[in-house]
């Protein structure tokens, strides 16, 4: 047996099930207020986002690859990348963001960071893990390494 629709009763059935499959409403917060101004104590994320950060002798000890982010909206840290050439065996450390102070040399702006290379050295290494968008610590990462089962031929990683 077959069924045949009209053109209109097609729109209606078509309708209804596009009504069904539709996503569940987003949760909305308050409406936005535009601003007039910008207050004074305010800067930029330009002036920290993949900047160089120096140490107190200024030697660069690496650059600014993110910043985190509360609920609030306050940044709480900042992940620097250190050492390697080119990204290759660079570490991620994450530091406090009230730890990064900004300072002049030859009339720009620069960040610094107290910070000797032997204490970066020893700092956890953060890598970013792009399943969950967050920083994880190095050591959660090798123990996922460990428990992926090994090809034939290869050797575990330390």
């Amino acid at each position: 047996m077959m069924i045949r629709l009209t053109p209109v009763a097609a729109i209606v059935v078509l309708m209804n099930m596009a009504a069904v499959a539709q996503p569940a409403p987003i949760k909305m917060g308050p409406s936005a207020n535009f601003m007039t101004t910008m207050p004074a104590d305010t800067t930029t994320v330009t002036n920290y986002y993949k900047q160089s950060v120096y140490d107190l002798s200024n030697k660069k000890v690496g650059d600014i690859l993110d910043l985190m982010v509360e609920k609030d909206g306050r940044i709480t840290a900042a992940m620097v990348g250190v050492g390697g050439f080119l990204g290759i065996a660079e570490k991620n450390v994450a530091v406090p963001f009230q730890a990064l102070a900004i300072s002049q040399k030859n009339h720009r702006r620069r960040l610094t960071l107290n910070v000797t290379k032997d204490a970066i050295k020893s700092a956890p290494g953060f890598t970013y893990d792009r399943a969950t968008a967050a920083w994880v610590t190095d050591k959660s990462v090798r123990s996922a390494e460990r428990k992926l089962p090994l090809l034939v031929g290869t050797m575990p990683r330390e």
